[in-house]
């Protein structure tokens, strides 16, 4: 109980800016419990959803999204926005696997970086705005949960490029940890919107393996830069479906809505 303890407060040092205290050991033992990872998205997404909650009824819906987004990024960080635009530079590159991987690890951001971030940014952007007030706390909480479970879904279908601090999760984590991981996520994105969320999560979960190939195909493995970038595209991914599936006339009826 305690490393399990350890490993949730690790959690949240490690996907967030919350100021929990994170050690070696803390990280050691998150790795090896990296099926928790859709508890701290789960958390961080019921901070989110307070925010829209307030922000959607003072704010038109412009810009109560940019709000919103601000609200994420002030939480996670931009560890994972640095991430994907590693990746972009890298799979942008085009020359030879070395090249591709020297441009990823470059400090300097290119033209890729910056088009897969922007680009990214405008879809969630886009979608936060085209949800309905009432319906984006939980888009929120469930694009998060699937954000963070598909981290884990692209750690545990990838094969670590080279030693690092971002490579121990690819290092670490097996099918066993992604299928723990989706049974929570499922819970989780189930309790709060049905089989609309079971469904967002798992088409969170085809981009995730969809990044897994580009990593592939592109670097000959994964790196830290394409576990964070898989976070970005994988929450994009997730509030881009539901919106979808909403202006199409999906929705959900859930009793954990009602209190809000």
């Amino acid at each position: 109980m305690k490393d399990l303890l350890l490993a949730l407060r690790s959690g949240f040092g490690f996907l967030s800016t919350i100021p929990v205290g994170i050690s070696m050991e803390g990280i050691d033992a998150l790795m090896k419990q990296i099926y928790l990872f859709p508890l701290v998205g789960g958390a961080l997404g019921l901070i989110y959803a307070a925010a829209a909650l307030v922000l959607t009824e003072v704010a038109p819906p412009g810009v109560a999204a940019a709000l919103v987004i601000a609200v994420i990024y002030k939480l996670c960080g931009i560890n994972h926005a640095d991430g994907l635009a590693d990746f972009g530079d890298g799979v942008t590159a085009h020359t030879t696997v070395e090249k591709k991987i020297s441009a990823m690890k470059d400090v300097y951001i290119g033209t890729g970086g910056v088009v897969f971030v922007v680009v990214t940014i405008l879809a969630v952007y886009t979608s936060i705005s085209a949800i309905p007030g009432e319906a984006l706390p939980v888009a929120l909480i469930v694009a998060e949960v699937a954000a963070k479970q598909s981290m884990i879904a692209f750690a545990a279908f990838s094969v670590p490029l080279h030693k690092g601090f971002g490579s121990i999760a690819i290092e670490n984590a097996d099918r066993s940890d992604f299928l723990i991981g989706l049974a929570i996520a499922a819970i989780i994105c189930g309790a709060f919107a049905g089989l609309f969320g079971v469904a967002v999560l798992l088409v969170a979960q085809i981009s995730a393996l969809y990044m897994t190939v580009v990593s592939k195909r592109n670097f000959g493995g994964a790196t830290g830069d394409g576990f964070g970038a898989t976070n970005e595209v994988a929450r994009c991914v997730a509030l881009a479906f539901a919106a979808i599936l909403m202006t199409n006339g999906f929705g959900w009826e859930v009793p954990l809505w009602t209190p809000w």
